[in-house]
């Protein structure tokens, strides 16, 4: 099946797509909806009225997260991902060329919080929460703010979130993955 003919499935199926052909698209970028050949797609969505729904906004009250910093555990770990590699990198870590950009799992770090454990750029470390271990190099960097370190979860010789916080929130009813309390070590040093 050449490409085209799979862009003319999708328009015949899905009414929002309707008038988006390969041949269109050859042209530049074309934004959906574009229900018709003749329509000139849709830039900005919601200009006049919300498309789906009412639009209704519901105000939140901030809740702290589950887990804070303390003694045992002074800094704050969030997750994410990186450009060149997806989820959990199944797929995307056998791609030779995305390795080259990010190839292992980096735990980026403020400067000053490095000085202070006296951790080098590139250096090995552990990373500890109550609920484990995990050892990747360090990557100094100022956008982690002093307190924070950030990891993603891309690598399986590095399980990030075997470190993250299971418990749920109490109304979305998904786990606290993106805040968790932890230490970072050199590896071979005893625990505390």
């Amino acid at each position: 099946m050449r490409v085209a003919e799979v862009m003319d499935e999708i328009a015949r199926l899905t009414p929002s797509y309707g008038g988006i052909s390969f041949r269109r698209l050859e042209k530049g970028g074309l934004q959906w909806p574009c229900p018709t050949a003749e329509h000139p797609g849709t830039p900005i969505l919601h200009t006049q009225m919300f498309t789906r729904g009412k639009g209704q906004f519901m105000p939140v009250t901030y809740k702290p997260p589950a887990e804070m910093a303390d003694d045992n555990y002074p800094l704050i770990l969030t997750t994410g991902r990186k450009l060149f590699q997806y989820h959990t990198g199944t797929m995307s870590r056998k791609v030779k060329g995305l390795n080259v950009f990010h190839g292992e799992e980096l735990v980026e770090i403020n400067p000053e919080d490095a000085s202070n454990l006296g951790i080098a750029d590139g250096e090995p470390v552990k990373v500890i929460s109550r609920r484990g271990a995990v050892t990747a190099k360090a990557r100094l960097t100022d956008i982690s703010p002093a307190g924070v370190v950030f990891m993603t979860f891309h690598f399986a010789e590095s399980p990030t979130n075997q470190l993250t916080n299971p418990v749920l929130d109490p109304v979305a009813k998904i786990p606290e993955f993106k805040v968790c309390a932890v230490r970072i070590e050199k590896p071979g040093t005893p625990s505390k």
